[in-house]
């Protein structure tokens, strides 16, 4: 048995937990967290950007009391940004500071230069130094293939040496959340460490109880019709679809401008925060917005 398997009773006491911070899953993301837990494998979570993937990360924080560190992949970014680096500037200052030791004998300068006090400690081994806690590895899609082979080799085995301190391995090994925007595909072999699930949009029901709890003041028949023409938006192939964080946004500023009614005044006022790609704002201005407002009558 493992402490998450401890801690994540049952997928039933996740979802209620999550509820209490208001992250409204379903079962299947809830079961998923209960079986990473259980099977001590991290959790590969693949789908459109704001469909909750990292805000499931930090809910699961949040709802457990475990400590969060999260790092943010990006094109380029490479091992010495995900586990540690030597700070140089700091070594070079100290060196300047025991000259005057070291012409009177000293001769073990060299290796106090790497000690901890000089080591820059990156998310990976924050998170293995402070296990149990959760680990987030956020848009993993962004990085490069040497990058996924070097996860591959920490998921592997948790464990990571530093030639100058040792060798790190937690008893207990984080928990771990790997998102993906599928802007390009993953390598197999990530996905096979994995427990995979694909994140879909919530269905109309979920996402008006997520606003709900998200945009207090703003009144159920506005939230209805705002989620059917976010929902009739998904279908209609934009550059980027509005998730769920979009549609919170645009609720917010339309609560914020006092706006009463989506007519073509409120569209043109708040699309900006509902739609983030000029092409699709355009493509949505046709006709006097009448893609969103036949979503609003059918609505009612």
């Amino acid at each position: 048995m493992t402490y998450y398997s401890e801690l994540f009773k049952s997928p039933e006491h996740i979802k209620h937990a999550l509820d209490g911070v208001d992250y409204l899953c379903d079962d299947v993301i809830s079961t998923a967290c209960f079986l990473a837990g259980s099977m001590a494998r991290p959790l590969y979570f693949e789908g459109e950007p704001g469909v909750g993937k990292t805000a499931l990360a930090y809910a699961v924080s949040t709802a457990f009391h475990l400590p969060l560190y999260r790092l943010q992949c990006y094109e380029g970014i490479d091992r010495s940004q995900a586990l540690y680096d030597w700070d140089f500037r700091k070594q070079l200052f100290y060196l300047r500071l025991a000259q005057p030791e070291v012409g009177q004998g000293q001769t073990s300068l060299p290796a106090q230069l790497y000690d901890r006090s000089f080591l820059l400690e990156r998310p990976i081994l924050k998170a293995l130094e402070s296990a149990p806690c959760v680990l987030l590895i956020d848009e993993v899609d962004r990085a490069d293939d040497e990058f996924e082979a070097f996860l591959l080799e920490v998921l592997s085995d948790f464990a990571i040496t530093i030639p100058e301190l040792g060798t790190i391995k937690p008893q207990t090994p984080p928990l771990v959340f790997l998102t993906s925007n599928r802007t390009r595909e993953v390598h197999d072999a990530l996905k096979r460490r994995c427990l995979y699930h694909w994140v879909e949009h919530p269905d109309r029901i979920q996402e008006i109880a997520i606003l709900n709890r998200k945009c207090l003041g703003v009144e159920r028949p506005m939230l209805e019709d705002m989620v059917a023409v976010a929902q009739r938006l998904r279908t209609k192939g934009l550059l980027k679809a509005p998730g769920v964080s979009e549609v919170i946004d645009w609720a917010t500023s339309v609560h914020s401008l006092g706006i009463e009614r989506i007519d073509k005044r409120a569209m043109d006022l708040t699309i900006a925060s509902l739609l983030k790609y000029k092409e699709d704002q355009e493509r949505v201005r046709e006709n006097d917005y009448q893609l969103v407002f036949a979503a609003r009558d059918d609505q009612s």
